[in-house]
C-alpha cells in the first residue's frame, strides 16, 4: 500500500478507511501530510489506541460507527481486508455501501485476502472471483494482483 500512497500528489484528497482496525495506513497518510483522512471501526478499541499513538490526528476524524449505518462522500476509500472481516452474506451489502461512498470516477483500493481462510468466523477470506463478481456490479476494476 506505501507505493501506491506514495504516488498520490494529492494529499487534499478525502479518502475513507472502513473496519480500519489499529489504522496504520491513516497514520502513514497523516505523516505524509494528507490532511483529510477518516478511519471507521465498529470497535472503540483499536481507535482509541489510534489516537493514542498519533495523538496530532484529528479526533473528529475517528469515526466509531457502523459501516452500513454511515454517510458520506469520498475520493479514495482504503480497503485493507475489511471484506474479508464480513461475513459473505453481507458482501454485496458491502459492496452497494461503496459505491454509495464513493464519488464518480474516484476509486477503492486495497488490500483482500486470496486464500479461503474460515467458514465460521472471521477473517473469512476469499479469492478473485469473490472479489471479482460482486464488484463488478457497481465498479470497472481497473487492476487486480497479488500482492507482493
Amino acid at each position: 500500500m506505501k507505493a501506491y500512497f506514495d504516488q498520490i500528489s494529492q494529499p487534499q484528497l478525502k479518502i475513507l478507511i472502513p473496519g480500519c482496525g489499529y489504522a496504520h495506513e491513516a497514520e502513514y497518510l497523516h505523516q505524509k501530510g494528507f490532511t483529510n483522512i477518516y478511519i471507521l471501526d465498529l470497535a472503540s478499541t483499536p481507535l482509541e489506541a489510534f489516537h493514542r499513538r498519533v495523538p496530532s490526528f484529528p479526533e473528529n476524524y475517528l469515526l466509531y460507527e457502523n459501516f452500513f449505518n454511515h454517510r458520506g462522500s469520498y475520493d479514495l476509500i482504503v480497503e485493507q481486508t475489511f471484506f474479508c472481516a464480513l461475513h459473505p452474506s453481507q458482501r454485496i451489502k458491502y459492496v452497494h455501501k461503496m459505491a454509495e461512498l464513493i464519488g464518480y470516477n474516484y476509486r477503492i483500493t486495497g488490500l483482500l485476502f486470496d486464500v479461503p481462510l474460515n467458514d465460521d468466523q472471521p477473517p473469512y477470506g476469499g479469492s478473485v472471483r469473490a472479489y471479482r463478481d460482486p464488484f463488478t456490479t457497481h465498479f470497472k476494476i481497473l487492476r487486480m494482483e497479488q500482492a507482493q
